[in-house]
């Protein structure tokens, strides 16, 4: 399970969250009062953590969200080609591909031997950084 369940009144600005099946990160939140027949109102707008995409819901404060699991590990360039990168875990030594980030400041610094920080989000890998 890559994910665990949380509680939408409990969410923050900058927490996450899984809209529409996609884990995403919160950027505006607007909390409505509690009517005279119903319990207060979440409004949530996010950015997608995978491909940038904006998302939005609104929700009862007392439902239940899921809360995606962030894994933040380190691994190194082995090889590139135009559409991805493959990398070696540098705990596990695992070798693995990832899609090619679209972020040009990344793209920019990747080179064969660079250590870089991804992100596992729900099974899907993203490269994060790369480090200096």
């Amino acid at each position: 399970m890559s994910f665990k369940m949380g509680r939408v009144g409990d969410l923050k600005v900058g927490s996450y969250a899984v809209i529409d099946g996609e884990p995403c990160r919160l950027v505006s939140i607007d909390k409505s009062k509690p009517g005279k027949h119903g319990s207060a109102k979440f409004r949530v707008t996010a950015i997608s953590l995978l491909d940038d995409s904006k998302r939005s819901f609104v929700s009862p404060v007392d439902a239940q969200i899921q809360i995606p699991i962030v894994e933040k590990k380190n691994a190194q360039i082995v090889s590139m080609s135009p559409t991805s990168v493959q990398l070696m875990d540098l705990d596990s030594y695992e070798i693995f591909d990832v899609a090619m980030p679209t972020d040009e400041e990344i793209k920019s610094k990747l080179a064969s031997g660079k250590e870089v920080e991804y992100w596992n989000i729900m099974g899907r890998l993203k490269i994060q950084r790369v480090k200096s």
